[in-house]
């Protein structure tokens, strides 16, 4: 290994003394961003101007059971039911900077559906539209979504 790497390595080995693993504290958390800053030299305001927020819409599909669905990598892809995924997958394609997913709610039989796309419009419309495809895969109860008004 580089000199460079040796560092790398060390630096990374240190950070299992700052942050805990178990329960994610906070305090531990903000100091870690702290320390990532210092060692690229940004200010918070320079860590701030990287990153822009996409216009995004969360929207409820009520089903008659939440455990239909099981997700993967960090709740960002589905598993099951097994066609639910490649739709959400199509409906997102359609998008500019288009990204959506599902998870099952913790305390209630709904389904949670996260959008975000370039407009506000989009995200609305893709929201609705992976709304539509949770209702019609994960057995929906109640009304379907609705369209959003333009």
């Amino acid at each position: 290994m580089t000199d460079k790497q040796i560092m790398a390595v060390k630096k990374l080995a240190i950070l299992c003394d700052i942050i805990n693993q178990t329960v994610g504290d906070a305090i531990s958390d903000i100091l870690l961003v702290e320390s990532i800053l210092y060692a690229r030299g940004w200010s918070i305001e320079d860590w701030n101007k990287s990153y822009t927020d996409l216009p995004n819409r969360q929207l409820k599909v009520q089903v008659k059971d939440r455990n239909v669905i099981s997700t993967t990598d960090a709740e960002r892809r589905c598993q099951t039911p097994s066609e639910l995924q490649d739709e959400i997958d199509a409906a997102i394609a359609k998008y500019k900077f288009g990204r959506s997913f599902v998870r099952p709610s913790g305390t209630e039989d709904v389904i949670r559906v996260y959008a975000e796309a370039e407009s506000q419009y989009s995200a609305d419309m893709l929201a609705y539209e992976v709304a539509v495809i949770v209702y019609n895969l994960a057995g929906g109860v109640g009304d379907q979504p609705r369209k959003p008004r333009c």
